[in-house]
């Protein structure tokens, strides 16, 4: 069986990564050391969030031998990383419950959906978990810009390719002239800026006069083929058009290939991101869920919790605490932290983000426009349109239809889900005409509105940096805090994978130091 026959078969019983690290073509994630000596045992940690900081600080502890117990208001373990599928609900604050009726089978990402090659504790959860994974197409030269206005291009779904050539080809032509009349004090030899305008002239594209002319790059209007088919390629936009039409403004500035945590290669959990947190809750003892905290208290010895389950006002007592709670939910919970830390809690912002699933009848992105993965830019509310990366060439599939953030989130969070679907719609029809014919259901989320969640992660500026951020950070007394705001990978999993490592060690340095009298568990 030759390598590429073997990997096709793996991948298709969920062993593609194992298989790739078999055969050598990935490096093994080696996550950072996390040897810690001593034991827990006999001390009681609660937990305040089943999502994966909660879940991960719960599963480190217990192997040290901590007796923890996790809260979660929420009727499943995940937080904000969470996969639709038939029979999900959600609750957001002022509209009513929506439940998605998707296809069995069929599912997409409301929270995160993407984990970067470089993110090894991420990778490491995968493997150690035997979570499989499979790469995340997060790079298409095949999707879109689409900009609403009044320009030449402007109206018209452009496909991605031919932009960032064109983009490319224009500045590094303009910057070869530039060298060329001496207009640029490089402090470079005469040899150098040879090698500087040549490396210009491959990079963009130029011909041996150092202009931009257009090449099979970006792509062909009458692709090549058998016999007298050369295939034909059209003439470069304008430079002029393209800015006048809004494709080189701020909406479009995010290629995925130079920042760094959007650089492929990428991957994603076979199944849905959920697959991590439902096998991390699978190795972790005593979650009780529907559980809402209303009240932590720091005591004089260890640290009492009051919540809500089933209606019922209960207490529970312990040793210590790591609380996970978003933020926005905390600075709604009574406690009696330091003034630094409350002021922290109350004054960092979440973003306001939302996503929408499309399930449509065919794959017409795959069928109609050799469409695979990735991304499409709009200025518009839609901001974004995810195409999956799974399932290729299956009969049914589900886009994401929107992913947009701050302002835009915002107005479509205030619309009910079915004015979200229509909104999704109506701009995603601009770029394909398909959707009309081929829409079957929809599912939306505004995380900014999402009970026990109300936002998508923290912002932080320098200044807060400096300030707020640092004072989560420490303890409170017998209070940890742990979660993607407390790190500098906001937003991505690997946020609450390295909070809860940090949270871990500090917590179990501090017991294995000092003795703490044992409470009762819940």
């Amino acid at each position: 069986m030759s390598r590429r026959d073997f990997l096709t078969q793996t991948g298709k019983i969920a062993a593609a990564y194992p298989a790739m690290l078999a055969l050598g073509m990935l490096k093994e994630s080696p996550a950072h050391a996390f040897d810690l000596k001593g034991s827990g045992k006999g001390k009681h940690i609660v937990i305040l969030g089943a999502g994966l900081a909660g879940l991960t600080s719960a599963y480190e502890l217990s192997k040290l031998g901590y007796q923890c117990t996790i809260l979660e208001a929420r009727n499943r373990a995940g937080g904000r990383c969470w996969s639709i599928r038939k029979g999900a609900e959600q609750h957001e604050t002022d509209i009513p419950t929506q439940t998605a009726t998707f296809d069995e089978g069929q599912y997409f990402n409301a929270g995160p959906s993407r984990i970067p090659h470089h993110h090894e504790l991420t990778l490491h959860y995968c493997r150690e978990l035997n979570v499989p994974i499979q790469v995340y197409n997060n790079v298409n030269e095949a999707t879109y810009y689409f900009s609403e206005g009044k320009g030449p291009l402007s109206n018209k779904k452009v496909r991605a390719r031919e932009i960032h050539n064109d983009m490319r080809g224009y500045t590094t032509e303009l910057l070869a002239k530039a060298i060329d009349q001496q207009s640029l004090d490089t402090a470079l030899t005469k040899e150098d800026t040879q090698k500087i305008l040549e490396y210009l002239r491959a990079e963009g594209g130029l011909d041996i006069d150092k202009l931009y002319k257009a090449s099979d790059r970006r792509g062909y209007i009458e692709s090549p083929g058998a016999g007298d088919k050369p295939g034909k390629i059209a003439d470069p936009h304008k430079l002029a058009d393209i800015i006048s039409s809004g494709l080189a403004d701020p909406d479009f500035y995010n290629v995925a290939e130079y920042t760094y945590e959007l650089q492929m290669t990428m991957f994603q959990a076979i199944g849905g991101m959920d697959k991590i947190a439902q096998a991390l809750s699978q190795k972790v003892q005593n979650i009780h869920f529907n559980c809402e905290v209303t009240a932590i208290y720091n005591q004089e010895q260890g640290v009492k919790i009051t919540y809500k389950e089933k209606g019922a006002e209960k207490e529970l007592l312990a040793d210590l605490c790591i609380c996970t709670l978003p933020l926005p939910v905390l600075s709604n919970v009574q406690h009696n932290f330091s003034s630094d830390v409350s002021r922290a809690i109350d004054y960092i912002p979440y973003i306001a983000t939302g996503k929408i699933g499309l399930q449509f009848k065919r794959r017409f992105w795959e069928e109609d426009e050799q469409i695979y993965g990735g991304i499409t830019h709009t200025n518009n509310e839609l901001t974004q349109i995810f195409y999956p990366s799974y399932d290729y060439l299956g009969k049914k599939g589900i886009l994401l239809g929107y992913y947009n953030f701050n302002d835009k989130a915002r107005h479509t969070g205030n619309l009910t889900h079915q004015q979200r679907e229509q909104l999704a719609l109506e701009k995603g029809s601009l770029i394909h005409p398909q959707y009309k014919q081929e829409f079957e259901k929809s599912f939306s989320v505004s995380w900014h509105k999402t009970k026990y969640s109300m936002g998508g992660w923290g912002l932080y500026t320098s200044a807060t940096r400096q300030t707020l951020y640092k004072s989560l950070l420490q303890p409170d007394k017998q209070v940890y805090f742990a979660g993607e705001h407390t790190t500098y990978l906001n937003a991505w999993m690997a946020g609450a994978f390295e909070s809860a490592r940090r949270t871990v060690a500090d917590l179990h340095g501090r017991t294995t130091e000092q003795h703490i009298p044992k409470t009762t568990p819940l």
